[in-house]
C-alpha cells in the first residue's frame, strides 16, 4: 500500500473490508452498527484519497473492482496484526516473552540448573535463556554493566556478595552444602579408613584465586588457621573442573562443593569428613541473584526456582 494508505485510519479500512466481504452497503452498515449514509460517504473518500475506485456500484448490486479485489487480503492482514499489538504488548509486559541472560557458576551446572533450564523452557516457551558461565566476581561486574540479567552465584553461608558499585541486588538462596576432599588416588587419604586432621592439613592444596569467591577462599584458609595450620597452595585455578583434573594429576588435594562429586575424573577419589571434623569444615552456599529493579522475565524465573525449591525457607530478599 502507497503512504497515502498508511495514512488511513484502521476504522475505515474496516469499514472497506466488511463492504467487500458481504458487497451490500445496508447489511454492511447494519454490521458496523452505523447508517448507511456515513458508510457510502466513508468509502467515497477512501477512494478519492487512493486515486482508483473500488467498487462498482448498480441499482442492482455492488462489485469488487480488480483494485478492490487486490486490497482484500493485505486490509485483512492489517486489521487481525493491529488486533494483536494489544495482547503483544500485555504478553511482553507481564514478562511472558523476552530473553534472560543468565549466568552460573560451574558447580550449580552439576546440581540442579539442568532441570531448572529444562522445566523452565517447558512452562515459558516464550523466553529466551541465554546462558554464561562465569565466576562470582564476573557476574556481579555483569550485573554493574547491565549485561547479565540474573546469575547463580557461589559463596560461604552468612557472606553475601555484593556489587561493588553499591548497586542493589536481590537474593534467593538456593542450596546450602558440605565441601569435600578431592583426593589424587595415589595418596594414602584414599584408602585411610579414617581421615584425620593432621593428614588433611599437611597435603598440599589445589584451590580457586581469593578474588573469584573471597568468602568461600576465606572459609577455607579460617579452618586451617583454626587448627593452627597455614595453606600450602601447590596451584590455582578457576574452573572447578580444571581444579578436579589438577587433582587426578596428583599436584595436590582440593575442597570442592559436594555437588562436584558427580564430576567423575580418574585418578581422583571424593572422600568426605568424619563428623566429628565435619561440623567445622567449610560449607558453601549458592545463591541466586539479580538486579533489584529487575522486570518481569526475571522475576518469573526467580518464581519458578522458588516453586521448585517447596521449602519456605528460601524466601527471596535484598542481598
Amino acid at each position: 500500500m502507497s503512504d497515502t494508505s498508511t495514512q488511513i485510519e484502521l476504522r475505515v479500512w474496516r469499514q472497506f473490508l466488511v463492504l467487500a466481504e458481504v458487497l451490500h452497503f445496508g447489511r454492511a452498515a447494519k454490521q458496523l452498527n452505523i447508517t448507511q449514509p456515513p458508510l457510502t460517504l466513508a468509502i467515497q473518500q477512501l477512494e478519492a484519497r487512493l486515486g482508483v475506485p473500488l467498487f462498482e456500484r448498480t441499482r442492482r448490486q455492488v462489485s469488487l473492482t480488480p483494485a478492490g479485489q487486490a486490497l482484500v487480503e493485505p486490509v485483512r492482514q492489517l486489521l487481525q496484526q493491529a488486533s494483536a499489538l494489544s495482547s503483544i504488548a500485555r504478553t511482553v509486559g507481564q514478562g511472558a516473552v523476552g530473553r534472560l541472560r543468565l549466568g552460573f557458576v560451574s558447580t550449580v551446572g552439576f546440581g540442579p540448573l539442568p532441570g531448572w533450564l529444562r522445566g523452565f523452557r517447558d512452562i515459558e516457551p516464550g523466553i529466551e535463556v541465554v546462558l554464561r558461565e562465569a565466576t562470582t566476581d564476573v557476574q556481579l561486574r555483569a550485573f554493574e554493566l547491565g549485561e547479565a540479567d540474573a546469575g547463580f552465584v557461589l559463596h560461604a553461608p552468612g557472606f553475601v556478595p555484593e556489587s561493588g558499585s553499591g548497586q542493589s541486588l536481590s537474593r534467593l538462596s538456593v542450596s546450602i552444602e558440605p565441601m569435600v576432599l578431592a583426593v589424587p588416588e595415589s595418596s594414602p587419604l584414599t584408602t585411610a579408613r579414617r581421615l584425620t586432621l593432621p593428614q588433611i592439613l599437611a597435603q598440599p592444596l589445589i584451590i580457586f584465586p581469593r578474588e573469584i569467591a573471597p568468602s568461600l577462599y576465606d572459609a577455607v584458609l579460617a579452618f586451617y588457621h583454626r587448627h593452627s595450620a597455614s595453606l600450602v597452595i601447590a596451584q590455582e585455578a578457576i574452573q572447578m573442573q580444571t581444579i578436579v583434573n589438577l587433582v587426578s594429576a596428583g599436584l595436590g588435594l582440593a575442597w570442592v562443593p559436594q555437588a562436584v562429586t558427580t564430576l567423575q575424573r580418574p585418578g581422583v577419589v571424593y572422600r568426605r569428613l568424619p563428623v566429628a571434623l565435619g561440623a567445622m569444615a567449610p560449607r558453601a552456599e549458592t545463591s541466586l541473584m539479580w538486579p533489584s529493579d529487575a522486570g518481569p522475565v526475571v522475576t518469573r524465573f526467580v518464581e519458578y526456582v522458588q516453586r521448585t525449591l517447596g521449602d519456605d525457607e528460601h524466601d527471596a530478599a535484598p542481598a
